[in-house]
């Protein structure tokens, strides 16, 4: 029997099948370029064995092939109606008891008795392929904290399977409804609230050149970069530069940072408060910060063999810097590369045109 729970320490890229393309990355972060110093916070996998377990135990499937059967095709007016209803479907089933025990089991020993708030991110099996990325299609929750919470937070990522948006991506790609599964990552959570986060390009994000990394960065949570609502400061790296060892930072561009969003006291709730001052006019990243930041992506491009979409966390209690997701680059990665051509001038040719002189010296 697969199991429903594995550590991301031993987790691979070969496990997207098992654990999902996010998790699987995280996994190989952790593991295999482990030499390069990277930091990945810990945690644990709850596989798609024990989403499938759980639909099993609620007899699911068929229901929820049914749903998507009557999905109307192709203008899909009946979708938020169907999504919905399957959602309610998986929200209202009950959590198998031997996967109750598994979780919470390896939650505590994540814990350690402590008192831990973690991250909870859905990943789903067919996700993350250098043709298709599923990105946001997904529900994630951070900041959960206790066995009941979290319990309550993986129903609800293995609910988000059926989001409107998620449907709709597998039906444009030509995806099985039922061959796709939820895997569900669980990550001791990296205080960024206090701290600050972002994304990391290993090529320029508006052209795709690729001697470029990219970086950008906001006090708190970088969920305000991804919805709009702060402009990032921006550092650009030359990876030639980089890669000889020498000052590679050939722009800095400060953003203007307008709020921050951090955990309301004592909650997962999110809140957006304006951003101090004088923290809107200094830059986030330190310059080591950023050469630390680019030598991980330059790393982690080398170990993927392809163009990389970088998460980054700061913690603001510790100063200490996390990779908190990376994905293959899906905008430009598959672009055909720009071309050079060059000539060379073997013989000379007849005269066509030719100064006139004007006779002064």
């Amino acid at each position: 029997m697969e199991p429903y729970i594995i550590p991301l320490s031993d987790v691979r890229l070969a496990d997207v099948p098992q654990v999902g393309g996010k998790n699987a990355s995280l996994g190989e972060l952790q593991g295999a370029l482990a030499s390069e110093g990277i930091n990945v916070p810990d945690g644990f996998a709850i596989t798609a064995a024990a989403f499938r377990e759980f639909l099993r135990v609620n007899e699911l499937e068929e229901h929820l092939a049914n749903l998507m059967r009557w999905v109307q095709r192709p203008a899909y007016d009946n979708l938020h109606e169907m999504g919905s209803r399957a959602r309610a479907l998986i929200l209202d089933a009950v959590m198998p008891e031997a996967l109750k025990v598994d979780i919470t089991t390896a939650y505590r020993s994540l814990c350690q008795q402590e008192k831990m708030h973690v991250a909870v991110r859905s990943s789903a099996t067919a996700e993350d392929l250098p043709d298709a990325s599923f990105a946001g299609q997904h529900d994630s929750f951070l900041n959960i904290e206790g066995e009941r919470n979290l319990l309550n937070a993986v129903q609800h990522c293995f609910a988000s399977l059926y989001n409107d948006r998620a449907i709709k991506y597998r039906e444009d790609k030509g995806f099985r409804h039922d061959q796709v599964a939820i895997s569900v990552g669980v990550q001791k959570m990296v205080n960024a609230s206090e701290g600050g986060a972002g994304v990391c390009f290993t090529l320029e994000p508006e052209t795709g050149f690729r001697d470029i990394i990219h970086l950008s960065a906001v006090w708190g949570l970088g969920e305000s970069i991804v919805q709009g609502i702060s402009s990032p400061d921006e550092y650009y790296v030359f990876k030639p530069t980089l890669e000889q060892g020498k000052k590679a930072i050939i722009q800095r561009k400060i953003g203007a940072k307008e709020f921050t969003m951090q955990y309301a006291a004592g909650g997962r709730n999110i809140t957006s408060v304006p951003t101090a001052l004088d923290r809107r006019q200094a830059f986030v990243l330190a310059d080591a910060e950023v050469y630390q930041l680019s030598r991980w992506a330059l790393a982690i491009e080398r170990h993927y063999g392809r163009p990389m979409d970088i998460e980054w966390a700061r913690d603001g209690g510790t100063g200490k810097i996390f990779i908190v997701q990376a994905r293959p680059e899906t905008v430009h990665a598959a672009a055909h590369q720009p071309m050079r051509s060059f000539y060379t001038i073997r013989e000379k040719g007849a005269c066509l045109v030719k100064e006139r002189q004007s006779g002064k010296k």
